[in-house]
This record gives C-alpha cells, sequence and structure tokens, in this order.
C-alpha cells in the first residue's frame, strides 16, 4: 500500500506561479529523499527538483534554478514543489517519486511513481 499523489497542477500564465503537493500514503515519507521529475510531450522524463530526508540537500536542474524551491513537511508526509516565474518550457506532467541519492548536482534511482499532475503554462 506504497502510493505517491501529485496535486496542485493547473493552467498558469507565463510569469505566474503554481505550489505542488506530492503527498504519500501507505508509509513515511520521513525516511525518504524525494524528487520531482517532469515529461513534456515528445521529450525524455527529467529530474527537475530533489531533497533528502532530513531537507539538508536540495538538487535543481538548471533550467529551473532561481525559479523553483522544493521543501518538505514530513509529518504531514508531503513534499512541496514552488514554482515561479513560470515559462512556457515548464509545461509538462510532474510527477514525484522517492529516490535513491539526493546531491547538489545529482538526483537518481526514482522508485514509487504518483501518477502526475499537469502543469500548463500558456496565455
Amino acid at each position: 500500500q506504497v502510493q505517491l499523489v501529485e496535486s496542485g497542477g493547473g493552467l498558469v500564465q507565463p510569469g505566474g506561479s503554481l505550489k505542488l503537493s506530492c503527498e504519500a500514503s501507505g508509509f513515511s515519507l520521513n525516511a525518504f529523499q524525494v524528487g520531482w521529475f517532469r515529461q513534456a510531450p515528445g521529450k525524455e522524463r527529467e529530474g527537475v527538483s530533489c531533497i533528502s530526508a532530513s531537507g539538508s540537500r536540495t538538487f535543481f536542474a538548471e533550467s529551473v534554478k532561481g525559479r523553483f524551491t522544493i521543501s518538505r513537511d514530513n509529518a504531514k508526509n508531503t513534499v512541496y514543489l514552488q514554482m515561479s516565474n513560470l515559462e512556457p518550457e515548464d509545461t509538462a506532467v510532474y510527477y514525484c517519486a522517492t529516490v535513491l541519492l539526493v546531491t547538489t548536482t545529482q538526483c537518481v534511482g526514482p522508485k514509487s511513481w504518483g501518477k502526475g499532475t499537469l502543469v500548463t503554462v500558456s496565455s
């Protein structure tokens, strides 16, 4: 009964903001490192941002640095992705997953994928 559920996606104009949530059920998320990934039409899934179990280490893709922040509330079994200054290129289905390794330069080993939430950035 391990499940991750993403929410918070929607339609937003360029320059706008959106906050995504990844909530776990069936297990304690506080023991896991978590990552946000996205897949745009015709493109491979890419790592966007990841956070260690304690929150002390984070990873951001170069394309989102300075615009996105990741945080977690272990008491709520939830990891958040705050997206600001959104660009059309950010349009994608966003997924969260537990991951094996988080450093400032890489995020590897995703498991336990959620079903995703669609973010559309368009005017």
